[in-house]
C-alpha cells in the first residue's frame, strides 16, 4: 500500500459557531486521536481528503497527517459526516495508529466466475459483504476475492475455504458460512408443480358439497 500524505493545521476553537466559520473557508474541522495521544483539533482539505478515500483502498488508506509542517503521523479515516442536502463532508475523525501493531478494518469480499448452482437455476446468496479483518497497516488488502464458479447448488462456503494474503487474519469463527447458493427457485417450481396435480382431485369432493339436495316426494 501506498501511503497517501494530508496536510493539516491546528485548530485553537470548537464548537458550532467556529466550525462552521472553518467549513465556509472552504477548510474541514476534524479531530485526531489514538495510539496514545490527546486527541488533537485539527482542520483538513476536504478535497485531499477525498481524493485519498476514495482510491483503490478506499477507507481503509493509510494517511500521514502532518500538522503544521510537523513529522507526519499514520492514521485511518474512523469516521466522517456528510451534510444532508449538499452532501459535502463536515466533520472528520482521524485514528493515529502504529504502522508496527495489527489493526483492524473491514475489507470487501468479492465473487468471481457463475456459480454452476446458479446456472442449474439456483440463487448465490452472499452472506458478508465485508469482512472484518486484523493485520499490519501496510499489509491491509483492498479486497479479498473467492471464484464461486465450483459451487452447486445447496453448497456452501466458510471463513476456512478463503485464502487471505500473508499475515491477514479473519475476524470471524473458521465455520462462519460467507457465500452459499440456494436452490430455492427450483423448490418452488417442485412445489407449485405438486399443487397442480392435487387440484382436480378435489373438484369431486367441492362439486359434492354444492349439488342441491333433493327433496322428498309427498305423499
Amino acid at each position: 500500500m501506498e501511503f497517501h500524505k494530508i496536510d493539516a493545521s491546528l485548530r485553537a476553537q470548537r464548537g458550532k459557531g467556529p466550525s462552521a466559520r472553518l467549513r465556509r473557508e472552504g477548510v474541514l474541522p476534524a479531530i485526531a486521536y489514538g495510539s496514545g495521544h490527546e486527541a488533537t483539533a485539527i482542520t483538513v482539505n476536504p478535497k485531499e481528503l477525498l481524493a485519498a478515500v476514495t482510491g483503490p483502498w478506499g477507507r481503509n488508506t493509510v494517511l500521514q497527517v502532518a500538522v503544521d509542517g510537523a513529522e507526519p503521523f499514520p492514521a485511518l479515516l474512523a469516521d466522517h459526516a456528510y451534510h444532508p442536502v449538499s452532501r459535502d463532508l463536515v466533520h472528520a475523525d482521524f485514528l493515529r495508529i502504529d504502522l508496527s501493531k495489527p489493526v483492524e478494518v473491514d475489507v470487501p469480499l468479492t465473487t468471481t466466475g457463475k456459480a454452476a448452482g446458479v446456472i442449474e437455476g439456483g440463487t448465490l446468496r452472499q452472506i458478508f459483504r465485508k469482512l472484518p479483518i486484523s493485520c499490519l497497516p501496510s499489509a491491509i488488502p483492498q479486497f479479498i476475492e473467492f471464484d464461486v464458479t465450483e459451487m452447486k447448488q445447496n453448497d456452501v462456503r466458510k471463513v476456512s475455504d478463503l485464502t487471505v494474503p500473508a499475515g491477514v487474519t479473519i475476524r470471524l469463527p473458521i465455520e462462519q458460512t460467507v457465500v452459499a447458493v440456494d436452490a430455492a427457485v427450483q423448490e418452488e417450481v417442485e412445489a407449485a408443480a405438486e399443487g397442480e396435480g392435487a387440484a382436480p382431485a378435489a373438484a369431486p369432493a367441492e362439486a359434492e358439497k354444492k349439488a342441491p339436495e333433493k327433496k322428498a316426494d309427498k305423499k
